[in-house]
């Protein structure tokens, strides 16, 4: 009985999805394993993270310059609409 019990087990969490498993952590009793599978999630999570990208001053400067040149021009563009003609 015992056996079918386990191996049912042992089953069911080979056809489990590796990340539905890993989710668990916090389920497992000893806790160095328990402290292992959260090493390994943060791991993946910073894998799975892109780097950021350094922001260039010059640009941002130069880009900021150019939506409020736009900006302008369409409160330009909506002065001289007539409003209730």
């Amino acid at each position: 009985m015992k056996f079918a019990l386990s191996a049912l087990i042992l089953l069911a969490v080979s056809v489990a999805p590796a990340a539905a498993v890993e989710q668990n952590c916090r389920f497992i009793q000893a806790k160095p394993d328990r402290e292992a599978c959260y090493k390994r999630q943060e791991e993946e999570l910073a894998a799975k993270r892109k780097p950021v990208a350094p922001i260039d001053n010059g640009k941002a400067f130069e880009s900021a310059r150019q939506m409020r040149q736009d900006d302008e021009a369409v409160y330009r563009s909506i002065n001289n609409i007539c409003r209730g003609c």
